[in-house]
């Protein structure tokens, strides 16, 4: 695997300049742990008695240690506050509503830490852009008493909400964050957007670019494909890793090019696909521009026959029930078979009056549980307050084995926890549900099937 992710690496670097271009973050000062009251030094020992304390010699207090972070302090009858920073509004708006109310179900289980009502203070749109990363994250971390943020959604908009969170010493875990760029290409070195403090409970798209390519060449036996990216880091690193992947099978990426993410107008990408000779295209971008390949490409001429992939960021309840995707196959993390998720279906269920509409829901609630339980172990009583230390937190889900929805969730290195199945699922019918779609699966692979 290590030549195909050199190249891949390669690729980032380059990238990685343009992401600089996102702005740095505000970098608030943590609130620091209260000093320990004044003690009352003890009673000079009376000179005619030198050999015997007097009886109400008290000790003086131990004092409060914090780490170099920080620590946040939780008076009497306040709450221990966390937020949210996931894509509310838009065309992916199901895509953060589902992680949000994943994470409120993870509260309402919880219920609390040593007596202090757990808040989730802030539910901020990351807008599935850089901009909404930079702006909501900004805004959630003025506040010195939040403790840790879920998300981001996107990994756009998590390359500078990872920055500032990170800055500011807080812990960011993302439930649906794929890109390499955030945490590592597995070659032993961290990516050029990764920052300490920075963790995610969904798998890394170096996997699901392996994945989605081994299904292609190997169960499609197809050999010529386009890639068709809209220039996020998240849909720019799994058409790379994915293209990666199929040249090393044998395979060859005819045309790699791009859209806009408010592109309408698809027929002149798609001519050059149809130019090019690909049978396949692989478009793992989002909606709205999703929306036109399947509904322009029949009226392409070469493309009558072409078959159709995209990825978890279009394996939505919006998307599959366009008649345009009927057929079209998709690429993402399996849907747990276990007690303990058809337990949680029921609670989302009964909370909302209906089923994940989405991917990543059972990944949110992990990542919620995984910040919860790192704070229930360092959190510590002073007097009436509750002392969380920051750098405590991390070391907490640094050290993790957490049993969750998604698996056995151990966090490497560079922030990557997730124990990931990928699995390829085609939409069939003629009026899919979320759920029949995800139900189709032709076929899954585990991260050591794909040798990672």
């Amino acid at each position: 695997m290590s030549r195909r992710f050199m190249r891949v690496f390669a690729l980032f670097a380059v990238l990685s300049l343009i992401l600089a271009a996102c702005g740095n973050g505000a970098d608030p000062t943590t609130t620091t742990a209260a000093a320990p009251a004044e003690t009352t030094a003890p009673d000079d020992t009376p000179d005619d008695t030198p050999d015997e304390a007097p009886d109400d010699t008290t000790a003086p207090d131990e004092p409060m240690t914090e780490g170099p972070l920080g620590a946040v302090v939780v008076g009497p009858g306040e709450p221990i506050k966390i937020a949210t920073l996931q894509a509310i509004s838009g065309d992916v708006a199901s895509l953060g509503e589902d992680q949000n109310r994943a994470t409120e179900i993870a509260i309402a289980d919880k219920g609390d830490i040593q007596g202090f009502e757990i808040e989730l203070s802030y539910r901020e749109d990351d807008l599935c852009n850089s901009e909404g990363g930079q702006t909501g994250s900004t805004r959630i971390v003025a506040d010195p008493d939040v403790i840790g943020v879920i998300g981001t959604s996107c990994s756009g908009a998590g390359v500078p909400a990872s920055r500032v969170v990170t800055g500011a010493g807080r812990v960011l875990i993302s439930g649906s964050n794929t890109s390499p760029v955030l945490t590592s290409f597995f070659d032993g070195n961290p990516g050029p957007e990764y920052h300490e403090g920075y963790y995610r409970t969904a798998h890394n798209d170096a996997i699901q670019g392996a994945a989605a390519a081994r299904f292609v060449f190997e169960e499609l036996g197809l050999s010529s494909v386009a890639t068709i990216n809209d220039g996020d880091p998240y849909t720019q690193g799994l058409t790379t890793a994915f293209g990666a992947s199929f040249e090393e099978l044998g395979g060859s990426v005819v045309l790699a090019t791009a859209v806009t993410p408010e592109q309408t107008d698809m027929r002149p990408v798609l001519t050059e696909v149809a130019a090019a000779g690909a049978e396949l295209i692989f478009f793992p971008i989002f909606q709205p521009a999703g929306d036109f390949i399947p509904e322009q490409a029949p009226d392409i001429s070469g493309l009558e026959d072409v078959v159709l992939m995209g990825a978890d960021g279009l394996l939505s309840d919006t998307y599959v029930v366009l008649p345009q995707t009927k057929g079209m196959y998709f690429s993402g993390p399996s849907t747990p078979e276990t007690p303990e998720y058809a337990d949680f279906v029921a609670k989302y269920v009964d909370a909302y009056g209906e089923e994940p509409i989405q991917s990543f829901h059972a990944h949110a609630y992990d990542a919620t549980n995984m910040l919860l339980a790192a704070i229930e172990e360092v959190a510590v009583m002073d007097g009436d307050n509750l002392v969380i230390d920051l750098q405590g937190v991390r070391d907490a889900l640094n050290a993790i084995n957490w049993s969750g929805l998604t698996g056995s969730l151990v966090c490497d290195d560079f922030g990557d926890c997730a124990d990931p199945t990928i699995f390829i699922v085609q939409n069939t019918d003629d009026t899919p549900t979320i759920a029949d779609v995800r139900a189709n699966v032709q076929v899954s692979y585990t991260a050591a099937e794909l040798g990672f």
